[in-house]
């Protein structure tokens, strides 16, 4: 910039500067293509804003390939003046997959760990989903597009769940 200007390098960085220019800072986005965007976003926005009565509203993910690490002495507590401490060594014990649901409504988290990502898991969580909310309240289920939640043995659980309502996320769209 400097060289095609014919100003010095100082020069450019103080306009830069002054103006809170920060070219080297690269965000980028991704835009849906799908045809339903707005439809699917005014209604998962819409249980968000104004959740139906008699109901829960469940946002759901899993995290999944999280390693699960042990340290190799127990921790020692925190004390007046010592920080708490840790071994920086560690047991590997495998990954796990972290299932959660959260109540938009109070901040409660269901949730549960699985040694893989798979539709069977998937349904065991949302067995738990079925016995952890009262049974006389309807659950609305907030997931995004992952293949797991639209398994036909996942869509043949929600069939034979009529209290489960099953709101996805349009594709391209972070949860």
């Amino acid at each position: 910039m400097a060289r095609a200007q014919k100003v010095s390098a100082a020069t450019v960085q103080r306009i830069w500067q002054a103006h809170g220019l920060r070219p080297h800072r690269v965000k980028t986005f991704k835009l849906s293509r799908d045809p339903d965007l707005v439809s699917k976003l005014r209604d998962v926005v819409g249980l968000y804003l104004n959740p139906p009565e008699k109901a829960v509203v469940l946002c759901a993910d899993e995290k999944s390939q999280i390693q699960a690490l042990d340290r190799t002495a127990p921790v020692l507590p925190l004390r007046p003046g010592l920080p708490e401490r840790q071994t920086h060594d560690y047991i590997r014990h495998g990954t796990t997959t972290l299932f959660a649901a959260l109540n938009v409504l109070d901040g409660s988290v269901i949730g549960t760990c699985q040694p893989k990502h798979r539709h069977n898991e998937f349904m065991k969580f949302l067995d738990r989903i079925d016995n952890a909310v009262s049974r006389r309240l309807a659950i609305h289920l907030v997931l995004d597009n992952y293949a797991t939640h639209k398994h036909p043995e996942v869509k043949q659980w929600f069939e034979t769940h009529p209290r489960f309502h099953v709101h996805f996320v349009p594709p391209s769209v972070p949860t």
